[in-house]
């Protein structure tokens, strides 16, 4: 019997056991075994390989370590394979924005907060507009009850990609406050900007 790869990502954060992982599946293996000790790389690996065409699922093996264990799916796999083709010829008028805190300028944060929430809410006049990547403080508008969150969920069901850094959702205790977007890992976000054709930080 072919023996299983494991991938021991224990005492990494992100983006490395996600780097990890796509490194990998450079061979498509039929099963893998990733083992993680980090919230928010349970979460990315996870994403990453269900992307990637794998049917995944992750194992509580206690002492805060799980093994996700990602299974081929050669129908998903090539379904993932024509989405990022597409992606490559589709790469004209995509605007990113790019939040790193959750209010605009500087001298009042009052201020700063009600000109994020106009911001955001006049967004749809953007027609170019493709993501939305949240780091560092910008995460909180993904939590936070009000005007910009509601803003955000009016923009994610048009259809525009929302990305949370898992990283920063983790170290403001934020992950289980997400209320919008996909939790996500630096390598995700460094594509997202390569892939852009613009980006805007306000």
């Amino acid at each position: 019997m072919k023996q299983i790869p494991v991938v021991d990502c224990r005492g990494l954060v992100c983006p490395e056991p996600v780097i990890r992982t796509r490194d990998a599946l450079s061979e498509k293996p039929e099963k893998l075994t990733v083992l993680v000790d980090y919230a928010p790389s349970k979460v990315n690996v996870t994403r990453f390989l269900e992307k990637s065409g794998y049917a995944a699922e992750a194992e509580d093996r206690g002492a805060g370590v799980w093994a996700i264990n990602g299974t081929l799916n050669c129908a998903a796999c090539a379904e993932a394979e024509k989405i990022i083709e597409s992606a490559g010829s589709q790469r004209s008028g995509r605007t990113l924005i790019f939040l790193s805190t959750n209010v605009i300028g500087h001298g009042s944060d009052e201020l700063g907060a009600k000109l994020m929430a106009n911001f955001l809410s006049t967004l749809p006049e953007m027609g170019s507009l493709w993501r939305i990547v949240m780091v560092n403080g910008g995460v909180k508008l993904s939590a936070e009850p009000g005007k910009c969150l509601d803003a955000l969920k009016r923009l994610e069901s048009s259809g525009v990609s929302i990305l949370v850094c898992g990283t920063c959702l983790d170290y403001y205790h934020l992950l289980g406050q997400k209320q919008v977007g996909e939790t996500t890992n630096m390598l995700d976000i460094v594509t997202s900007l390569d892939l852009a054709d613009k980006v805007i930080r306000p």
